[in-house]
């Protein structure tokens, strides 16, 4: 903004976070702090690493989305199972404000790491702990994935159509929901922390923001006793909310949640006369007869080849969206402008890496994807060595190497 300098460090640059965790929640809430600055520093296990560097497609035997999820960090190399790395991470612990973990409930507490021992050497220290189903209740000690979560957080038993299969979603949803919860709440304890220097425990099931987010249908239940049942693209709320195939056999998305917005619709698909039949003349009317209103629309969109249709939905200002898959993500104009995706120099890979940009725009204290994820212990002799001032001959006996080699390149070597 005019009259502002801007903060290139990010507004967290004052945040220490220990990353103890693995896969994908919890390495993405702290990558969203690491995006607005946090100094974030992972641990992983010796030669293997975040499993997450196993995960999906590889270049050069390296993990792609292990760089996008673990950008901005730093890495070190300790097995927590052993008494030097206890130690090591009861030091770092010391000088730093927030601690991530997703280890099974009470793994941590069994290698002498809990938060009642991690808090008596720092007692403002925030420890997010993200398990499948929390820290306390019955499920407690089961393992729990993102797979997990979606189908019994109930977003399965909705998602699909009605003579099909209940369908898990294309990405890790429940994952990315969780870091996105996870990094809110480390915000809300950071705040509480600055009010009262108190530290605390921020305890989450990975299937809770799920729970939160499949809309009314825990109201509804309770209310009205409705369960609500698969009905593919629509919504049981407002209508009409589908996917339809133009003609030249490409998709759109559209919605018309409001009176006036169905009412362009109707406009812009060359319809107007279905905004005033008395079976779609209001939202609860179209609920009622969604599948003649699917037709009708169906109808009007198939006449349009994609381009023409988009033309006239920008002309006409209707709530239309073409169905993109990434290559056309990475050539729209908009997505290009908004800096969405940004390109990121990797060392390892001599390379340059497009990913995912940082999500929302500071106006003073933007963030900045700084580098993508490190080599593994790629940290190792700046942390461990001249920080915490190990021997290299301790390390070594240890079964950590100053200079660790690439987890998946050396995978596959073998």
């Amino acid at each position: 903004m005019p009259g502002k300098s801007l903060d290139r460090n990010g507004a967290l640059k004052d945040v220490k976070v220990l990353d103890l965790s693995n896969f994908l929640a919890a390495p993405m809430a702290s990558m969203f702090l690491a995006d607005f600055g946090a100094d974030v520093l992972k641990v992983e296990r010796p030669v293997h690493g975040d499993e997450i560097r196993m995960w999906g497609e590889s270049k050069e035997g390296v993990g792609l989305y292990y760089k996008v999820l673990n950008r901005g960090k730093k890495s070190i190399t300790l097995d927590l199972r052993t008494p030097l790395g206890v130690e090591a991470v009861k030091k770092l612990v010391a000088d730093v404000d927030v601690v991530v973990e997703n280890y099974r409930t009470g793994t941590l507490e069994k290698w002498g790491l809990g938060y009642d021992v991690l808090a008596q050497i720092n007692p403002g220290l925030i420890m997010v702990r993200i398990t499948g189903f929390g820290q306390t209740g019955p499920y407690s000690g089961r393992p729990g994935f993102g797979t997990l979560a979606e189908a019994y957080a109930g977003y399965a038993q909705i998602s699909g159509y009605p003579d099909g299969a209940p369908l898990l979603p294309g990405f890790g949803l429940a994952d990315s929901t969780t870091g996105l919860m996870a990094a809110y709440l480390t915000m809300v304890a950071l705040h509480e922390k600055r009010l009262t220097g108190r530290g605390q425990v921020v305890d989450l099931g990975i299937y809770e923001t799920l729970l939160t987010l499949i809309g009314p249908n825990v109201i509804n239940y309770d209310q009205l006793g409705i369960v609500q049942k698969r009905n593919g693209s629509r919504l049981p709320f407002t209508a009409p909310r589908n996917t339809y195939q133009t003609r030249d056999g490409r998709w759109v998305a559209l919605a018309g949640s409001a009176q006036s917005t169905f009412v362009h619709l109707c406009e812009t698909l060359g319809i107007p006369e279905v905004a005033n039949d008395p079976r779609f003349i209001d939202n609860r009317k179209r609920l009622q007869n969604v599948a003649a209103l699917d037709e009708e629309i169906g109808k009007a969109v198939a006449k349009f080849a994609l381009s023409d249709l988009l033309e006239r939905s920008s002309a006409l200002q209707s709530t239309i969206a073409p169905v993109n898959d990434v290559a056309q993500i990475f050539e729209d104009p908009h997505i290009k402008s908004r800096e969405n995706i940004c390109a990121v120099y990797d060392a390892e890979l001599d390379t340059v890496l497009n990913m995912q940009n940082v999500v929302g725009k500071l106006s003073s204290s933007p963030g900045a994807v700084r580098h993508p994820g490190p080599r593994l212990g790629q940290h190792n002799r700046e942390i461990l060595v001249d920080r915490l001032g190990y021997a290299a001959a301790d390390l070594a006996q240890a079964g950590i190497a100053l200079d660790e080699p690439e987890a998946g390149a050396q995978s596959a070597s073998h």
